[in-house]
């Protein structure tokens, strides 16, 4: 994959935002090269294959590793997975165990360009989602299951209520609607 200081890239995630703040974010990875390893949509339903019941299986579990985590709606689809991931830490000095302690970068590492991750600590965003994303690759790669993910993901701050049940909406009907999906290959 290389080393990851690319000077000039730009970053998807919203600049000036501290993604340990307490919120709600709509999330989207896909697969590598969009790949259809989760499954297929059959009759408007999602239909998982063992690499998909992997990728289901440890987004259920965030929430025993990060304990101020709360999921909401979440869908695994054939070549990438939409959830809601609300952080709620009171005091906001939570301490989160990454999925399968090991399986991420070292959240004790200093911030070097050799870190896929911005604003990476125990509590963020970045910090879970790649160490969902290294849990699923390492038993998927265990298993010798195909799999892969992009290097990035897609992360969008919801703003309000309206918006959130608007987001919440379009996840849970993502299969019946899998023909015009953008992320259809």
């Amino acid at each position: 994959m290389g080393n990851y200081q690319h000077k000039n890239r730009k970053t998807p995630r919203k600049q000036n935002w501290d993604y340990t703040q307490n919120g709600a974010y709509f999330i989207t990875i896909c697969t590598a090269n969009r790949e259809n390893y989760f499954g297929k949509i059959i009759d408007g339903k999602m239909v998982l294959s063992p690499t998909g019941i992997l990728a289901d299986v440890f987004w259920h579990e965030i929430k025993n590793h990060a304990k101020f985590v709360e999921l909401d709606e979440f869908v695994v689809m054939p070549n990438h997975i939409h959830g809601i991931l609300i952080l709620n830490n009171s005091n906001n000095d939570g301490d989160v165990d990454v999925i399968g302690t090991g399986h991420a970068l070292s959240l004790s590492q200093p911030l070097t360009g050799k870190n896929r991750f911005q604003n990476i600590g125990k509590n963020s965003v970045s910090a879970i989602i790649g160490s969902y994303k290294s849990a699923v690759t390492k038993h998927a790669n265990r298993l010798n299951l195909p799999n892969g993910w992009q290097t990035r993901f897609h992360d969008h701050i919801i703003q309000n209520d309206d918006e959130f049940k608007r987001i919440k909406n379009y996840i849970a009907n993502n299969p019946k609607k899998w023909n015009d999906d953008k992320f259809k290959k």
